[in-house]
């Protein structure tokens, strides 16, 4: 799944934090009805900047609990909470993602973005092994639909941030949350249920489509035998993706068994399977 808007809008705040002058930290307060997050104190300020260039996950989130120690009331922990998230999403910790996610949430449970996270990281990395994996699911669906409620009114922004970046990024969350609760139905084989939802992640952010989505879609189409639909999903997602990836593999496979199923040909120097697809435990991610 696409991780690239969370760096965007948080690689903007350290820019705009940083050129800032005064303790005010930037926030926005429309289109999301958040006020602007603002240090108290010079002193605060200044700690927040220190902590935020940390170069490592583990020195950041070390000095973020450091900052909430010494700043136990202050704003600005969801903003450095958020930081070392990314900052464990860039460096590819799920387990360090999810418990700073895990943290924002204990300051403010309604943050769109530390929800989404938190459910990315539930349903991409729960094995069908785990024993808690339905209690797992659960809470993702969960965190996901309850940011679907928040974006609009909890999302923080830096200030400065054109009106129309704003909302290109809330539709990348409304997307992202719609994937994870379609994924986890077709992980749990609510077929036409994951084909509705899905369809609603494609269309809330159309302008860029992601074809991990797209190929789950045309997955979910197959187990409901809907093949000529289901083929021209999977067809899409070819024509999104680069043969050599996992995803482009895994599309061309399913595309060229859907051919097969609908009656067409597969390109040359290919054969496809003609087996039903399985369920995969993890859809592609």
């Amino acid at each position: 799944m696409k991780h690239l808007s969370l760096t965007i809008v948080l690689t903007l705040a350290a820019v705009a934090v940083a050129q800032t002058p005064t303790p005010p930290v930037p926030g926005q307060p429309a289109p999301t009805g958040r006020p602007p997050i603002r240090a108290k104190t010079q002193e605060e300020y200044q700690a927040y900047q220190a902590a935020v260039s940390s170069q490592t996950p583990e020195a950041m989130e070390k000095a973020a609990n450091d900052f909430s120690t010494k700043f136990a009331n202050s704003d600005l922990r969801v903003l450095l909470y958020r930081a070392v998230m990314q900052s464990y999403q860039k460096a590819g910790d799920s387990d360090g993602m999810l418990n700073a996610g895990l943290k924002i949430l204990s300051i403010d449970k309604d943050d769109p973005e530390a929800l989404i996270g938190v459910a990315e990281v539930q349903e991409e990395h729960t094995s069908v092994t785990d024993l808690d994996r339905a209690q797992r699911m659960d809470e993702a669906v969960a965190n996901a639909q309850h940011a679907l409620t928040t974006i609009d009114s909890d999302l923080t922004i830096p200030s400065g941030v054109p009106t129309d970046k704003v909302e290109a990024y809330k539709r990348y969350l409304r997307a992202t949350a719609l994937a994870i609760v379609g994924t986890i139905q077709y992980k749990r084989e609510q077929y036409p249920e994951a084909e509705a939802t899905l369809r609603k992640a494609i269309d809330a952010d159309s302008s860029t489509p992601d074809a991990v989505v797209i190929l789950r879609l045309a997955l979910a189409l197959d187990q409901e035998k809907k093949y000529p639909e289901a083929l021209q999903q999977a067809q899409r997602a070819v024509e999104l993706t680069q043969e050599a990836t996992d995803v482009g593999k895994m599309a061309r496979t399913e595309r060229d068994r859907l051919l097969v199923q609908t009656g067409g040909n597969p390109p040359a120097n290919t054969q496809p399977p003609t087996s039903s697809p399985q369920n995969p435990a993890a859809p592609p991610h």
